[in-house]
């Protein structure tokens, strides 16, 4: 059993939410068909569920990657900071939505070689972005832009980061359950890879 804490705040709903955060809610209502378990959590700050909501769709709107591209990026940032959640979100609406081929999704959540040269340097140099705090070497920079990119996509990508640090990090304080739509795609991560192997999380 993991010795993480988890937070006591339980979900919120159109109906017992803040206003801010029950237009957030109403809008995911009107455009999903229903509310995420995650933004239902999120709506307990609802700075953090507007800024999640706001941030996100600049990203998808506005990053110049495309939508296989977009979701490259979400979930390999999901899958290395090992976010149950939205590995299986960004793996369905990758399946469902954005046409993400199967085996390049099945290899970002394996943590295997995408069979897209492309798709993979881009997937490879957002763990370095990530991994590094924002400071890639040389190389790791020279490998992205001679696959095609820009340096404003990197920038584009530290957005990204950004977005998936607010989801991320609410779903691992409050352990968000998957919503059932999702759970065809569920996905844990190695035990190495979470917080649960920590050092200093032993208590």
């Amino acid at each position: 059993m993991s010795s993480n804490y988890k937070l006591t705040l339980t979900s919120r709903s159109i109906n017992d939410a803040e206003p801010r955060a029950k237009t957030g809610l109403e809008g995911a209502q009107k455009s999903l068909g229903f509310i995420p378990n995650m933004y239902a959590y999120m709506a307990n700050s609802p700075i953090l569920l507007d800024s999640y909501l706001y941030t996100y769709a600049l990203f998808r709107q506005e990053s110049s990657f495309s939508p296989v591209e977009q979701e490259v990026v979400f979930l390999t940032i999901s899958r290395e900071n090992g976010c149950h959640y939205c590995v299986a979100a960004h793996s369905f609406v990758g399946d469902a939505m954005t046409k993400v081929p199967a085996e390049v999704t099945n290899a970002i959540r394996d943590g295997s070689t995408i069979p897209d040269t492309k798709l993979q340097a881009l997937s490879e140099f957002t763990k370095t972005l990530l991994n590094s705090r924002g400071h890639p070497c040389q190389g790791s920079v020279a490998a992205f832009l001679s696959a095609g990119y820009s340096e404003v996509h990197i920038l584009n990508i530290v957005q990204a980061i950004s977005v998936k640090v607010l989801s991320n990090y609410a779903n691992h304080l409050f352990d968000t359950p998957l919503d059932e739509i999702f759970k065809g795609r569920a996905w844990q991560p190695a035990c190495e890879k979470s917080a649960c192997a920590t050092k200093e999380c032993t208590a």
